[in-house]
């Protein structure tokens, strides 16, 4: 699991929102971040937080910029965590929102992206368990195997 500390630019941005929104957000972040496998590293991708397979492993991706595996966002009027593993991994997304149903919560979803306004509305150990399903390897695998397939 990841232990890298948080850069300034992260920082920055979970600083610049009202305390209200960062009471929310930085739990979220804490949680990804050490259940993040090794390799992934944290930053800020199209202007979000996130965790990507670094170009050093991986540059030949279709936009020359880093994979990304997981992304944390501050929106107008909810909160986003993606995780695009699921949209990666279709077995993954369907036991993710099996196992999401049998919590009783509400699942607020997108293709990649749960939705939040609390942290009542996340279960966090689902998430942890998601994010630290995923090996770099097995996501640069995955992603140059999609890419074959065209």
């Amino acid at each position: 699991m990841s232990t890298e500390p948080v850069p300034f630019e992260v920082e920055t941005i979970v600083f610049d929102l009202e305390p209200e929104r960062r009471a929310v957000i930085y739990p979220v972040l804490d949680v990804v971040r050490d259940a993040m496998p090794a390799g992934y590293r944290l930053g800020v991708y199209g202007g979000m937080l996130g965790w990507a397979v670094p170009l050093e492993l991986l540059a030949n991706t279709d936009d020359k910029q880093p994979l990304v595996y997981v992304s944390l966002a501050a929106q107008k009027h909810y909160n986003s965590l993606y995780l695009m593993g699921l949209c990666s991994f279709p077995e993954k997304d369907a036991a993710f929102r099996s196992q999401w149903d049998a919590t009783g919560r509400t699942l607020n979803m997108g293709n990649s992206c749960v939705r939040f306004k609390t942290l009542a509305d996340l279960d966090l150990d689902l998430i942890v368990r998601e994010v630290a399903s995923v090996s770099v390897d097995d996501f640069i695998a995955n992603y140059e195997l999609l890419k074959s397939r065209g």
